[in-house]
């Protein structure tokens, strides 16, 4: 699997008369923090490239854009037009190019608060499997309300739309279940890039308190005061994520809770071995990791380009 840095897809190469003295680079969506040579610091070039990357991806058909920068750096960034979402540890701040983004989400998203005890889930759910059903199912057991997040950010092997079509056809049952697409906010290409592309675990730890500290509001809006996970023993990227939600979370009073992995033969049910199935086109073992629904559209035709793509894939595991 690529790493964050391999696929980045923009390059600027800024030269003096005598050297280069600025490289910057960004993947589709996120502006990364350019550097500028020491010998050249003072020069107003931060200012000439970060207008031109935002000029590119205008272009590019990118209008919502988020950077990170250092704690010291946030006001040169807020005079270019961005302003602050959140803040690791007085190290990080993560930014966006519209005022009222961030704020305008929670706004919509509190619309479908509700009285009593709150709690949230957050899926990819790439495939929607009966692990998946296990959990929500016992999440909406303990609260009234669950808001159940959808991983909306389209970097999955199978599809959002088909992703959130699962999944809201396996929770149909359930009817204190509150779906919502995750947008920009989280576990995504801005919050948390190295859930999708491989990383190093200093990296991943970082993007991960980001997004839980974006969470932390999200949740707060929603009076939403526990957070259900699946146990993870096998993906790293994810059980990095869950250790640090579990100390995170806690010290922000919301409950976190890692249920242990629904067992078919014995064996936790996962994501990956379900595409790993679906790539050597083994239907018929899928019939004892997958609800009825999610089994019923890999068996129509309107799952054959999904499964083609699946087959392609040289590497199904997420690592």
């Amino acid at each position: 699997m690529p790493t964050c840095l391999q696929l980045l897809t923009y390059y600027i190469f800024l030269k003096t008369r005598y050297k280069l003295c600025l490289i910057t680079q960004f993947p589709r969506f996120i502006a990364l923090i350019p550097t500028v040579d020491g010998s050249h610091q003072g020069e107003g070039l931060l200012n000439e490239i970060i207008t031109h990357l935002i000029d590119v991806q205008y272009r590019r058909g990118n209008l919502h854009l988020f950077l990170y920068t250092k704690v010291n750096s946030a006001k040169f960034f807020g005079d270019l037009g961005f302003y602050e979402i959140a803040r690791v540890d007085d190290t990080l701040v993560f930014m966006e190019n519209r005022k009222t983004g961030f704020a305008d989400y929670l706004s919509k998203l509190s619309k479908t608060k509700q009285p009593g005890k709150s709690a949230a889930l957050v899926m990819n759910a790439n495939p929607f499997t009966l692990g998946h059903q296990y959990l929500v199912e016992k999440a909406a057991s303990e609260c009234d309300t669950l808001h159940l997040f959808i991983v909306s950010e389209d970097a999955s092997l199978i599809p959002f739309s088909v992703r959130k079509q699962l999944v809201l056809e396996g929770t149909a049952h359930l009817p204190n279940v509150i779906c919502h697409d995750s947008g920009p906010y989280i576990i995504s290409n801005a919050t948390f890039p190295s859930y999708f592309l491989k990383d190093e675990e200093t990296v991943i730890k970082s993007h991960a308190k980001l997004d839980l500290t974006i969470f932390c509001k999200i949740a707060e809006a929603l009076s939403i005061t526990s957070r259900y996970v699946g146990e993870e023993p096998t993906s790293q990227v994810t059980g990095i994520y869950n250790r640090i939600m579990a100390q995170e979370l806690p010290a922000a009073g919301i409950d976190c809770f890692i249920i242990p992995r629904k067992e078919t033969n014995r064996k936790p049910i996962s994501t990956s071995t379900v595409r790993s199935m679906l790539q050597q086109g083994d239907m018929h073992s899928l019939s004892s990791m997958l609800p009825e629904t999610t089994l019923h559209y890999f068996q129509s035709p309107e799952a054959t380009p999904v499964i083609e793509r699946i087959q392609k894939e040289a590497n199904v595991i997420h690592y």
